[in-house]
């Protein structure tokens, strides 16, 4: 399956067809084609899982250093950024993301969690409208959309 065709299936109306474009999309995003970028890219994901946050911020920003276009880096770096609370450094990475990405509904509903936890509920809901966009099927991105309304409309949106 090619990205515009595992892009093209996430919008349609088979479930099992779109979570199979989704694996298939992270599978072509997390390929760099670049060994070393590739070898990185698996440290970093290794030292997310054992929480060595810092550590993995340190491999992707090294991947950002050697293929600065290579959008999972960017995005990967905004993840361990989320995860370590730096959130106005994740909004970042993934606005880099999206400039090499604009399908990337990883870092589109990754950023509108950034702003929901800095109390931005109308980006935040922003975010997650496109995120289902380009993936309808996105249940946590529904879910989060209905959380970032509720607490747009109690705040009056600030």
């Amino acid at each position: 399956m090619t990205e515009a065709e595992a892009l093209a299936a996430l919008r349609g109306d088979d479930p099992a067809l779109a979570a199979r474009a989704e694996a298939a999309l992270w599978e072509i995003w997390c390929r760099s084609g670049i060994p070393e970028v590739d070898r990185l890219l698996r440290q970093g994901i290794e030292a997310m899982e054992r929480r060595e946050l810092a550590e993995a911020v340190a491999l992707f920003s090294r991947i950002i250093a050697r293929a600065p276009d290579f959008a999972e880096g960017w995005n990967k770096r905004a993840t361990a950024r989320y995860v370590a609370e730096d959130y106005a450094g994740a909004v970042t990475d993934c606005e880099e993301t999206l400039a090499r990405n604009r399908h990337h509904f990883g870092a589109l509903s990754g950023q509108g969690l950034c702003h929901m936890a800095l109390g931005q509920f109308r980006e935040a809901a922003a975010l997650f409208r496109r995120a289902l966009t380009v993936h309808p099927h996105l249940t946590s991105a529904n879910q989060n959309l209905a959380a970032a309304l509720s607490e747009a409309v109690k705040g009056n949106g600030h």
